[in-house]
């Protein structure tokens, strides 16, 4: 993430003119190292920042708090807890140009919190840390990709919590490569679980086979990031929709299987037909993913695919974290 400098010196008033604009990337989860826990951690993540969506937000000083435009209701939220941690007046208006889908797989709710208290920050002079605002913004409570994502982009891993409820380290950061692409498949007449279900989800599923933890943790050690590090495609692939395959259904009964949506899923078994290696859904759904290694392999599999109902987007992986830019 580019950072403003501190400007001056912090318990002076906010700053009295110019604006800040904050530019963040969207996050795919590609799924869960252990949720066994039986090693002491739990959770672990897997997964990568996109160039699109993202969040495009403007923040100039103001008389009062301010917000409009896209999820200005939870921008809102954000920019108070954010404004309590920072210990400031909520002297700013807030114009949200452009969102992330919500509740659809893509982090949006850690990318607008850490959006909005970077801007903040920025305008009061502050540097800004998102590992010092996960609390207080309530992010990163299962899985870190959302703050790297944020930070510095790229294929991430972290190695899950522990008994100190710290938000989880950072073990593994790969430049994604620069040729490959991912065709997401947007079911915009639903939501995944999110919220009190998410909490729910965790708390009643059985525990995760230890067994089956091993195996995707060797995946990823031994197949995914080998093949990220030397841009192998069909290996990366295959991992990736193997620990799909093992994640999904242990939280198919509630989502209603594998996938969230039965119209995403209709096309992931289409995607399987074409010989597509890499393919999945990211966190909750209901957005899917194929996984391909070129722009022409992209936009040949997206126009094989569209159908009424879903939108279709190509993106590539973004491998530096959010920008916070003076105007």
């Amino acid at each position: 993430m580019d950072r403003i400098p501190d400007e001056r010196p912090a318990g002076q008033g906010p700053v009295t003119q110019g604006a800040v604009r904050v530019h963040a990337p969207a996050r795919l989860h590609f799924g869960f190292l252990d949720l066994h826990g039986g090693l002491g951690r739990r959770f672990g993540s897997i997964g990568l920042a996109v160039d699109a969506p993202s969040i495009d937000l403007t923040a100039r000083p103001a008389a009062t708090l301010q917000v409009e435009g896209f999820e200005a209701k939870r921008a809102r939220a954000y920019a108070e807890a954010a404004a309590s941690h920072l210990g400031i007046e909520t002297h700013a208006a807030i114009h949200v140009e452009e969102a992330i889908p919500a509740h659809a797989g893509f982090g949006s709710g850690t990318q607008l919190a850490l959006s909005v208290a970077a801007a903040l920050a920025a305008l009061d002079g502050r540097p800004f840390s998102p590992d010092a605002f996960a609390d207080a913004l309530d992010r990163g409570n299962r899985s870190g990709v959302g703050l790297a994502a944020f930070t510095q982009g790229g294929f991430i891993v972290d190695g899950g919590r522990d008994a100190s409820n710290g938000p989880p380290p950072l073990i593994a950061r790969l430049a994604y490569p620069d040729a490959w692409r991912i065709v997401l498949i947007l079911d915009e007449g639903m939501t995944g679980v999110h919220g009190t279900r998410e909490v729910e989800a965790f708390r009643d599923l059985p525990r995760f086979p230890e067994a089956q933890a091993a195996e995707i943790c060797r995946i990823v050690l031994m197949q995914v990031l080998p093949a990220v590090a030397i841009a192998e495609p069909d290996g990366y692939g295959a991992g990736i929709t193997t620990i799909q395959r093992l994640i999904g259904d242990h939280f198919a009964p509630h989502q209603g299987g594998r996938y969230a949506s039965p119209a995403v899923a209709e096309v992931l078994a289409a995607i399987a037909a074409q010989g597509v290696a890499g393919y999945g859904q990211s966190s909750w759904g209901p957005t899917g993913f194929a996984l391909v290694a070129s722009e022409a392999e992209a936009q040949a599999l997206k126009a094989s695919l569209e159908r009424p109902g879903l939108r279709f987007v190509i993106t590539r992986g973004r491998n530096s974290g959010a920008s916070v830019t003076r105007l």
